[in-house]
């Protein structure tokens, strides 16, 4: 079961559900996800996934992606290396059914958690990362409104080829795409 707490154009963030470790295990063995998230080598069966969902679930800011259409769990979305003195975090997002890649579901999910981050959490600051074949997910992170800061040059190798790991941030007066600003709006006409 899933909860509507933001509530995107295609997609909604929903608090994580440890039922769904089956399908979480099956996109993280999936070389083609986990390549893209740093997890190639691990081994992960759903007893391991469902133990690592429910530790995520207890943790305050990771939700589940959810198509709106069909509720159904498409990835995931978090915030960690939080500071709260500083204001900043870094996100971490992932879309595990390939069926939904490139079509607009990450960004969606994204705004949804960055405008979480700015508009309720009152953050100044958010960074990721990501490797320099990923172009898909620099794509996403550029439309979203993220700038590149800065590169670890070659800190990724798979397969013998060296790759950068890109360093994108975003600030809160960069970001521009507020439902939950829509949201005070509409309440405050009633």
């Amino acid at each position: 079961m899933y909860f509507k707490k933001l509530i995107g154009e295609m997609v909604y963030l929903s608090p994580m559900n440890p039922e769904d470790c089956e399908k979480y295990a099956e996109w993280i063995n999936d070389i083609e996800v986990s390549s893209n998230l740093g997890l190639v080598k691990k081994q992960i069966n759903e007893f391991i996934e469902r133990e690592m969902l429910q530790n995520l679930s207890k943790q305050e800011f990771n939700f589940a992606i959810v198509d709106k259409k069909n509720d159904e769990a498409i990835g995931s979305v978090g915030l960690f290396q939080i500071d709260y003195i500083n204001r900043s975090a870094e996100v971490g997002i992932f879309i595990g059914n390939k069926n939904y890649w490139g079509k607009g579901y990450g960004s969606d999910a994204l705004n949804l958690m960055l405008d979480f981050t700015f508009n309720i959490l009152n953050f100044n600051s958010v960074k990721l990362k990501t490797y320099s074949y990923n172009s898909r997910a620099i794509n996403c992170y550029k439309k979203v409104g993220f700038k590149e800061v800065g590169a670890l040059r070659e800190g990724k190798i798979i397969a013998g080829e060296k790759y950068d790991i890109i360093v994108m941030d975003i600030l809160s007066n960069e970001f521009k795409n507020s439902y939950i600003k829509k949201i005070v709006n509409l309440n405050q006409i009633y």
